[in-house]
């Protein structure tokens, strides 16, 4: 039987569970449950702190897991990442006093505040910079201004928090993170059913990626019309009971879809549907 972690809160928590029900697999629905068992699909979920999520797959007691990258990074544990998943994004940057500071490289001697010590120092020591990592748990943007630390390392949106606190990013970002799917380094026992999992998750971000368009085209504007939506291998075109009108289905770009909409009603489609995709294999 597959083991597999779960965030059983934050940020990662809902989307990896919607995730996990469009790939078939059960899931809890009630936030006090750790532990749900899935004899179908031959699976059993723990669902834990996303920070300690790869400790336990680095450990082998569990077989796989969902994590941020950023909190995979910070683990120094034996897990590895299998599979981006698409949710979660973030990106980890330095900031310091506006004007302050303006390289990494400027770092060296000085303290620098975060609550991902080991990535920061790992980072730090692949650049040969020696700076004092400060680790904190919480409210790492007031480190500066209280006097624990010269700069800081942390998660950065629209940086209003940042502005607000007197500071302002430098250097590239450390890691751009999002949810992964992890597994321990030296391989799993069940390996059948961890690629199955990551094989339906995949589909998962395929179908996301694409969606569903069916519409009606007179016979003449065809090739026109599927030339706007060639498909995936090739659309699908199917007479109507009026003779003069041809239905067509195609998989297109989700990214793409009003575009489309409007270049196919240029051409004289009519009756345009977009559908959504929960899961696919292509």
């Amino acid at each position: 039987m597959l083991r597999i972690a779960v965030p059983n809160k934050g940020s990662l928590s809902e989307a990896a569970i919607q995730m996990l029900r469009d790939c078939g697999y059960a899931q809890r629905r009630d936030a006090r449950d750790l532990v749900l068992l899935d004899p179908a699909q031959d699976v059993e979920f723990f669902y834990l702190r996303p920070r300690d999520i790869a400790v336990y797959v680095g450990a082998g007691t569990v077989d796989a897991g969902i994590t941020g990258r950023d909190l995979l990074a910070d683990s120094g544990t034996q897990a590895v990442e299998h599979l981006g998943l698409g949710f979660g994004a973030s990106v980890f940057r330095f900031a310091a006093r506006a004007g302050e500071i303006s390289d990494v490289g400027e770092l060296a001697g000085r303290r620098v505040a975060t609550s991902y010590p080991v990535l920061v120092a790992d980072y730090l020591a692949g650049r040969g910079i020696e700076a004092r990592v400060v680790r904190l748990d919480g409210a790492v943007e007031s480190a500066v201004q209280l006097g624990v630390a010269d700069a800081i390392a942390d998660v950065v949106s629209t940086g209003t928090t940042l502005r607000a606190a007197g500071l302002a990013v430098f250097g590239e970002p450390l890691l751009v993170s999002e949810a992964v799917l992890i597994r321990r380094a030296d391989g799993i026992g069940d390996t059948a059913a961890f690629e199955r999992l990551a094989r339906r998750l995949q589909g998962v971000l395929v179908a996301s990626r694409y969606v569903l368009m069916d519409y009606d085209v007179p016979i003449g504007a065809v090739e026109r019309a599927v030339s706007i939506t060639p498909g995936l291998e090739s659309p699908t075109v199917s007479p109507l009971h009026n003779k003069g009108w041809a239905a067509v289905r195609a998989v297109v770009p989700a990214r793409d879809t009003n575009e489309l909409m409007d270049r196919l009603y240029e051409v004289g489609a009519r009756g345009i549907l977009v559908t959504e995709i929960k899961a696919a294999r292509i």
